[in-house]
Formats: C-alpha cells, structure tokens, sequence
C-alpha cells in the first residue's frame, strides 16, 4: 500500500425531507458501513459462492439469533469469530473439503464473509435490547476473533524460534472489487507453520488488520502485538506495495498522507500515538535487509528501500531523500509511502522501541509485489474474480515471503 496522491470530490450528503412517520415506523436498522455495502456486488458474491464461505453469514445469523442475553451474544460472536479465522487458515493450507473451485490460496472469502458477519451483528435487533456501546463491543471481539489477533500462541520452549507476521485486507476496492491482498493470504498460509532454519525450527504466527485509519488510531496494532513482542525473535509487518519487486523498507515516518481507506475515509496528519511529546518524526527497520536483499528468495527482485519524504529542519516544502532523512527533519512519507503499510510499520517498531527492544529484536517492515490478474483479466468490469496467472502470482509471493522470512531467520543470533 505505497503513497498515492489523489484529489479528493467533497462528499456531500442529502437530507431527504417527508412526512414524519407513524411511532411504530420510525425506529430504522442501522446502516451497512461502506465496506459492507460492496458486500451485494457480484464478485463478492462470486467469491464466497465459489468458496463455500456463501454458508457463514447465514449460519451466524442463525446463532445470533438464538441469542438471549447479551452473555449469549458475546459467547456466539467470540465462537464464530473464531471460526471463521480457523476455517480461512485450515483452506489456505489443505486442511479439510476443497468446497468450490477457487484456488486455497485465497484471502478474500475471509474478507467478504466477515463483513457480512459485521452486517448481521450491525442490524441485529434482539428482543432483549441492545445499546450502542454494546454493539461496538460486540463487532469489536468479532473483528479481533475472526482476524487471529488473539490466538498468537507459541510452544512454551526456548528451542523453537518465535515470528510474527501481520497482513491486511484487500483494499482499492472501488478502483476494482475483485482484489485480493498477498499479505493477506500470507497470513493465512503461514499461520501455524514452522520453518526450518540455520538454529532450528521456528514457528509463525500471524494476524491480519483492516485498511481503516479509525482502527488504528485506537490502538488495534498495538493492543495486539504489545503482549508478544517482548518473547519474539523477529516480527514482520507485510503488505502489498509496488508492481514487480519486494521492498525492505528501512524507514517508516509519522505521517498520515490522506489516501481513503475501506470506509473511503481520508485522515491526513501526525500519526496519533500515545505519549506523542515523545514521539519520533521516524522509526528504523531491525530486519536484517542486507542479508535479505543478498539472498536469493524468488522471482521477484527484493531491495533495500532507504527513500523517504521529508520537511527539512527550518524548511517549510517536501523534498524526496533517496537515502533517508536528514537531522532534525519533519516526516511526510516513509519508505512505504505515508499510507496504512507505512503506518503500522510506525507503530510496530516505535512500540519495539519504547518497550527497549529497539537493540535486540529484529523487526520491520516488507512490501510485497502488487498482485495482478492475467493479461487479458484486467478490466474489472467484465473480467472474472480468478484466473491462473493471478493465483501462480499470489503463490510466488506467498513462497517468496516465506523464504524472506528463513533469510531474517537465519541471520538473526
């Protein structure tokens, strides 16, 4: 998710005006969010209809419906949440039924059916009642279950190495709704596994987050790698960044640069963080790039990123510094731009700093290739959700990504 310079329409919003309608007709079901409105579409539909995931909306529906009490409720969404999130890895990597003809590899059934989970939770009317606050509540464990954020376990055992790796959902889906994300079906098929390295085993765990700025400015990085980041050995954020190459990148900046996210909300200034008196204008990879970049981990070419944006220190204009900034300076985009990549790059390795593990944790922050369909599958109007090129492309990415991961391994003591 690099920097993207666009020019935003205002938005504007029509109050249709009428008859006030009768008491027992006023009360109306919340409204779809965004991301949920592009739920109806065809190739949504497609995509779960072809993966088997068309059944979990309904079935949660069913569950949540059963419901009666709030303690229920909750007890349903964590348990569906949850398998959802299970369900999503276990088809990624074989386990179970190949129900439908899409290709396992594929991230986005996990996408569609949580929003249509989110939906249910958002215009479920329980006899019981149910306040706003609690609603939120509810959509929050849902969110957090059916994304892994908190089944990050490992072996209790000093002799198997500890990585974590974070994806996201796909994302520019008014620009084309059929996209898939290569992080986040890294994720997905890395999730549990163990790679061999120099040392020994190692063992993967993995999280996917939402391309929305709301989310992270309360806190969902950090409320998710906080507890795990002191036992680990070497983390990862992953996201899809520039078409044909992987990117390292070496700097991350404090910037909000605008680009809408899945809700087409456009948020543009210092990235908020606690304690912000305190807060750098730039964090630092602790990958080990050099090893990374010198290795030969797949087809696609890997470089060592070191370009940033900056305002200089006394200036006033951005200027580009292709070898990272200067003293003193103000951050306008990081390596990975001043998009949700960059940001939780920032937030991961600015918590490994203030957690004083700046010195001993290799972390940071890798751009996938973007993920394209074939040669004649580009028009997203007429074009079909799959094709081969597109799955042989995402499982290059997922493959290289994985040896990326056996490099920093390897070179980490």
């Amino acid at each position: 998710m690099t920097h993207i310079r666009v020019r935003l329409g205002a938005l504007g919003l029509t109050l249709l005006a009428g008859l006030a309608a009768p008491p027992a007709l006023a009360a109306e079901e919340p409204a779809a969010t965004v991301e949920e409105q592009r739920l109806d579409r065809a190739a949504p539909q497609e995509i779960l209809t072809r993966s088997g995931f068309d059944t979990v909306a309904p079935e949660f529906a069913r569950a949540l419906g059963g419901a009666r009490s709030y303690a229920q409720a909750e007890r349903v969404v964590e348990r569906q949440g949850a398998r959802l999130w299970r369900r999503a890895v276990d088809r990624a990597q074989g386990r179970g039924p190949a129900v439908g003809d899409l290709s396992r590899d594929d991230d986005r059934p996990l996408y569609w059916a949580r929003l249509g989970m989110t939906r249910e939770v958002r215009q479920w009317q329980p006899e019981f009642g149910l306040t706003e606050a609690r609603r939120a509540k509810l959509l929050a464990a849902l969110e957090r279950t059916s994304r892994g954020q908190d089944t990050i376990r490992y072996p209790h055992t000093k002799k198997i190495k500890r990585i974590l790796l974070t994806g996201f959902d796909p994302f520019t889906l008014d620009r084309d709704v059929r996209i898939s994300n290569p992080s986040g079906a890294t994720a997905l098929a890395l999730d549990g596994t163990v790679i061999d390295t120099a040392d020994g085993p190692a063992r993967v765990e993995t999280a996917v987050f939402p391309v929305r700025w709301t989310d992270f400015a309360e806190g969902t990085v950090e409320k998710t790698l906080r507890p795990h980041l002191p036992r680990l050995d070497l983390f990862t954020t992953v996201s899809q960044g520039r078409v044909g190459r992987i990117d390292v990148e070496r700097t991350n900046g404090a910037w909000r640069g605008g680009f809408p996210d899945n809700e087409n909300l456009s948020v543009t200034g210092t990235v908020p963080v606690t304690d912000p008196a305190s807060q750098p204008q730039w964090t630092t990879t602790t990958l080990p790039y050099k090893d990374i970049v010198a290795a030969d981990t797949g087809r696609f070419p890997v470089y060592d990123n070191t370009s940033v944006t900056e305002i200089p220190a006394g200036g006033t204009q951005a200027v580009v510094r292709p070898e990272g900034p200067t003293a003193g300076s103000t951050a306008r985009a990081g390596g990975g731009g001043d998009y949700l990549s960059n940001e939780i790059a920032y937030r991961a390795t600015l918590l490994r700093d203030r957690l004083g593990l700046g010195g001993s944790l290799p972390g940071g922050h890798v751009h996938t290739p973007v993920l394209q369909f074939g040669a004649g599958n580009t028009d997203p109007a007429s074009g079909t959700v799959t094709d081969a090129q597109f799955v042989q492309n995402r499982l290059d990415i997922i493959a290289q990504v994985k040896s990326i991961l056996t490099v920093a391994a390897d070179a980490t003591d």
